[in-house]
């Protein structure tokens, strides 16, 4: 195939790539306006038949219903809405499953026409797996960075909670006085707690919902501890109080353990980018020394398996390092 038909077809692919991210942008934002007109109408307190018919209005020119509809019956497609939800970037699944599949498409067209990985099948494969999952890396750290804020703003909740009960509040307005006062993540997630159980879901299901958006362990003790009150009865602001010093308690122990292995996890930073910076120096050093190797067949193969073995050394030593508390 001529380098020119390769280059214009890439060219017309990243084109195509920029307006349907544009697009995707201007319909986010669109639901975003649709979503705050939503919520304007729960605190306005209306009927449940009104908001209900607002939301229906909202899905009808939503142009991923579709294919979000027949991705719906495979497991994968739900555990990515479920990512999705708990990163709060506002995506829509199937959008994210387009995207990655292009990306990985273009990844293996760039493998196809730059191998860098020696071998321009494994180029193929390993630049296509790259840039395909790249959407789910950045879901993935959105959401771990989103746990760990709601993580160390969860124990000052509990202590406002106790606070508002031992002042003589009902706890449905203890919530709602604590999603007003509390930054996101946390008052988001309180907020839709309330509002929930405002327009008639049952306590227990508006706090099960919250456990499955934010699966955290601090948050499960948080509903169980809620729920048992409300069958046995006790002082919910204490068991409150007393979960805030177990939660911070576990913070500390937590703070212990990263110091203990804060040798371990340096010593895994050097391993790791010691090859490449090594590789990188002698290939402005001595170009050729790295050259014969990569025009040898054998050469070619060890150059491989110094990759893999490379990313699997990678995923064994955080596995290693990654202690949790």
């Amino acid at each position: 195939m001529p380098a020119w038909v390769i280059v214009i077809f890439l060219v017309m692919f990243a084109i195509v790539t920029v307006a349907v991210s544009v697009g995707l942008r201007f319909l986010e934002v669109q639901q975003k306006k649709r979503v705050a007109g939503a919520v304007a109408v729960v605190k306005e307190e209306l009927v449940s038949t009104q908001t209900e018919s607002v939301l229906r209005a909202m899905g009808q020119d939503n142009p991923w219903d579709a294919p979000a509809g027949v991705l719906a019956h495979f497991d994968v497609f739900k555990t990515i809405e479920e990512k999705v939800e708990q990163s709060a970037l506002g995506w829509n699944a199937a959008a994210v499953v387009v995207a990655m599949a292009t990306l990985g498409v273009l990844g293996v067209l760039l493998g196809y026409v730059f191998p860098v990985l020696v071998f321009r099948w494994a180029s193929m494969i390993g630049l296509g797996l790259g840039l395909g999952w790249l959407p789910w890396f950045w879901i993935l750290f959105k959401r771990s960075q989103r746990m760990d804020e709601f993580e160390q703003q969860f124990p000052e909740s509990l202590d406002f909670l106790a606070r508002s009960l031992r002042a003589g509040h009902a706890f449905s307005m203890s919530l709602e006085m604590l999603s007003q006062e509390s930054p996101a993540p946390l008052g988001p997630e309180f907020a839709r707690v309330f509002h929930e159980h405002n327009l008639g879901a049952p306590l227990e299901v508006a706090l099960y919902n919250l456990t499955q958006r934010v699966p955290l362990l601090d948050v499960r003790f948080f509903v169980s501890s809620v729920m048992l009150q409300r069958e046995t009865g006790g002082n919910l602001g204490e068991i409150l109080t007393k979960l805030s010093y177990v939660i911070r308690e576990r913070f500390r122990l937590k703070g212990q353990v990263r110091a203990a292995s804060a040798h371990g996890r340096l010593t895994a930073t050097v391993l790791i980018l010691l090859p490449i910076v090594l590789v990188i120096a002698l290939f402005i050093i001595a170009p050729d020394y790295l050259q014969s190797m990569a025009d040898d067949d054998t050469g070619q193969w060890m150059i491989l398996g110094a990759l893999v073995g490379q990313i699997l050394g990678f995923y064994f030593i955080r596995k290693i390092i990654n202690i949790k508390v």
